[in-house]
C-alpha cells in the first residue's frame, strides 16, 4: 500500500474542557497519513485517479472550524472516519496536536490509526 500525506494542517476551532477555552478559538495541527494505490494516477497523470490531498485539506478545515468539541480524541475520531468514509481510504493514521495545551511542553494531542492497512 503506498500513503498519501497531509502534514501541518492548521485549522482554527473551539476545543476543550474548560470555560476560558470554550470561549476562544485554538489552533489544532493534523498529520495524516492514508493509504491509497497510486499506480493508476501514476500511470494516467490525471487527478481523478488518486487521492486528491487538496480535497481533504479542504473538508477537514470546514469540518474542524465549524465543531466544538471538548476532547481532542473526539474530534481525531471524526476526523478520521471523514477520511475513510467520504474519501474511500482504506487505512488512515492520523496527528493531532493541540499546540500549548500543556505549560512546559510543546506539543500535546493523540496520535490514532483507523482502517485496514495491506
Amino acid at each position: 500500500m503506498d500513503i498519501v500525506y497531509l502534514r501541518d494542517l492548521r485549522i482554527d476551532t473551539v476545543i476543550g474542557i474548560y470555560d476560558w477555552e470554550r470561549r476562544t478559538q485554538q489552533t489544532i495541527i493534523l498529520d495524516l497519513e492514508m493509504g491509497a494505490d497510486i499506480r493508476k494516477a501514476a500511470g494516467s497523470d490525471h487527478i481523478d485517479d488518486t487521492l486528491n490531498y487538496k480535497a481533504v485539506a479542504k473538508r477537514l478545515t470546514q469540518f474542524v472550524g465549524e465543531s466544538e468539541f471538548q476532547l481532542v480524541e473526539t474530534l481525531a475520531e471524526h476526523c478520521a472516519a471523514i477520511v475513510l468514509n467520504e474519501f474511500a481510504v482504506p487505512w488512515v493514521r492520523l496527528s493531532l496536536n493541540k499546540k500549548g495545551a500543556v505549560r512546559g511542553a510543546s506539543d500535546v494531542g493523540v496520535i490514532i490509526e483507523r482502517g485496514e492497512s495491506h
